[in-house]
């Protein structure tokens, strides 16, 4: 197995390491303690190529593959996980309209997104009642002699309302995984509205919604894929997405990791210093080896999928082990701090919430162990 970094990948990587340092992480903390969405940040970093980092160059992305996009993952969240999100979903959202849209809504929507034109694009999957259980989801979709009408509330959707386009799963038919379609929402569709912004426990700076649609009116041509075989299309984005969480885990834990070894090595405690405890160099020592698992994980279903192969168990396995080890790297890191890692001033804070909801969404930490098992299973 080769583990060297193409040029290209390489190249992908700096400029992300690059805008990360520079750009995102000296404005991370305000707009995380005001909330502030990243509207300029995500504009220049479509101008990096960022928010199309997989997509054919013909639509404006930079085709340069998962691997890539998984690496410029983990350096944007070094800086700020809610820019990430932003970034992975919008990721997501333009690959899954150019694996299954036509060409007329390939040409509509994904140069916008690629461009910046749109700030961002959503992932409408979730609802109130149901989100690890997508098939008892209840918004419907009426077939009319205009098009479609859609009725129903989505929940918990990252940038939903600054997405240009929102991809949506509704129920044209049938019970169960049968007979739910994929639909294109634009920003503006005629009875769509937003609920508040959630008050979440991370990911300040990052918009999250419900989605209400009360007699929404979209075009024929709004369907995304075939009718009543959309629930197919939510599993491909989903195996993609997690192996976009899995890298934006790494990317807080790493963030962790070094502050804990720099504040080491700068506090002291019983006449020497934190570095020189045992008790806390095993600390270290078990983040950075579950770190580098994580992160050879994460790159073997990136270059699985970029390779055309399957890798829904690997991206699973990834996404559930990067997750709940960044979890443990966080925790280390503010156990490290003592009470000062409790405190806004120290981002350990900060990372520590961030990584809290990798665990949960794109997949809880239990459907990726339900994943893994019945591939086993099966043989």
């Amino acid at each position: 197995m080769d583990l060297e970094l193409s040029e290209t990948q390489k190249l992908i990587q700096q400029t992300a390491r690059d805008f990360a340092t520079k750009e995102l992480k000296p404005g991370a903390f305000e707009r995380e303690d005001k909330g502030i969405y990243p509207f300029e940040e995500l504009k220049k970093m479509a101008e990096l190529g960022l928010m199309g980092v997989n997509i054919p160059e013909k639509f404006g992305g930079v085709e340069a593959g998962v691997v890539a996009y998984s690496l410029a993952m983990m350096e944007i969240a070094r800086a700020c996980a809610s820019t990430a999100v932003s970034m992975a979903v919008t990721n997501m959202a333009a690959e899954i309209i150019n694996h299954f849209g036509n060409e007329e809504q390939k040409q509509q929507h994904i140069p916008k997104i690629t461009s910046g034109e749109y700030p961002a694009a959503a992932f409408a999957l979730t609802e109130p009642h149901c989100g690890s259980d997508a098939t008892a989801l209840r918004t419907t979709a009426r077939k009319t002699d205009r098009g479609w009408v859609l009725n129903g509330t989505k929940q918990f959707i990252t940038s939903g309302e600054h997405a240009g386009v929102t991809i949506c799963w509704a129920r044209t038919s049938g019970q169960g995984a049968k007979g739910i379609s994929t639909f294109l929402v634009p920003k503006g569709t005629p009875g769509l509205s937003y609920g508040p912004e959630e008050r979440k426990m991370g990911l300040m700076a990052s918009n999250t919604v419900s989605m209400i649609f009360e007699d929404a009116q979209l075009p024929n041509e709004a369907l995304l894929g075939d009718e009543n075989l959309g629930f197919s299309v939510s599993m491909v984005a989903l195996d993609g997405g997690r192996i976009g969480v899995g890298s934006q885990a790494i990317g807080i834990a790493q963030s962790a990791l070094d502050e804990a070894i720099f504040y080491a090595k700068e506090r002291t405690s019983f006449g020497k210093l934190l570095a020189e405890h045992q008790a806390i160099q095993w600390m270290i020592a078990d983040s950075a080896t579950e770190l580098d698992a994580a992160k050879l994980l994460v790159l073997r279903a990136a270059n699985l999928k970029e390779n055309g192969k399957p890798f829904t168990r690997e991206a699973s396995m990834a996404k559930l082990f990067a997750t709940e080890a960044a979890n443990r790297i966080c925790a280390r890191a503010v156990q490290i701090h003592g009470g000062y890692g409790y405190i806004k001033e120290y981002p350990v804070e900060r990372y520590y919430r961030d990584c809290r909801v990798t665990t949960i969404y794109e997949g809880t930490s239990e459907i990726q162990r339900m994943v893994i098992a019945r591939s086993l299973l099966r043989g």
